[in-house]
């Protein structure tokens, strides 16, 4: 993550935070660089990233008294960074401003620039298949392959039962297969022509 100066978000008010319940700057500090990360894979962005990360911690700010320790934070966190990006997609037909430039990656000075050019590729096209996926699929994908949740996890976050997060991550995972392979047929084709 490139390191951004984030708005200072307000702490509970102390008798709260002496009951033990989590501090909104303690759980920025902890999980922003999950949350951006969460934002980017489901599809957020680059240009709106900060915007979004910020409109997470709103709502984290907002419920934070409702969280009871059942669940993992991140995996609160991560149904937040759903919502959110599932609006930020569905809005974002509305929008008409376009990014002058990426800001550049992080550059790993042991692989060598084929290394580099091949990872920054393949990081390419996973985007692109991602973002072929409807935004349930794709966050059962991101969570489950990127983040390491289990099932579980998965369907608790998402509402929804275990057996509805395997027939999505297999229904996701096809159709994944299928545009990477729409995706290498076309390239054949245009080198082919």
């Amino acid at each position: 993550m490139t390191s951004m100066a984030h708005p200072r978000e307000r702490a509970l008010p102390a008798s709260q935070s002496d009951r033990g319940l989590l501090d909104v700057r303690d759980v920025h500090t902890k999980h922003a660089d999950f949350v951006w990360r969460s934002l980017q894979r489901l599809g957020v962005p680059r240009a709106d990233l900060e915007d979004a990360l910020q409109e997470v911690f709103v709502v984290v700010h907002r419920q934070i008294h409702a969280f009871d320790g059942n669940a993992k934070i991140t995996s609160w966190l991560f149904a937040i960074c759903l919502r959110i990006a599932s609006n930020w997609r569905r809005l974002a037909r509305f929008r008409y401003e376009a990014p002058l430039c990426d800001a550049p990656e992080a550059v790993d000075t042991h692989a060598s620039p084929l290394e580099q050019l091949e990872r920054s590729r393949a990081k390419q096209t996973l985007v692109q298949l991602l973002d072929c996926l409807e935004p349930e699929r794709r966050a059962i994908v991101v969570m489950f392959e990127i983040e390491g949740a289990s099932c579980e996890e998965i369907a608790e976050v998402m509402g929804i039962a275990v057996g509805t997060v395997h027939s999505r991550l297999h229904r996701a995972r096809t159709e994944l297969r299928e545009a990477l392979l729409r995706k290498r047929s076309r390239e054949s084709e245009r080198r082919l022509a």
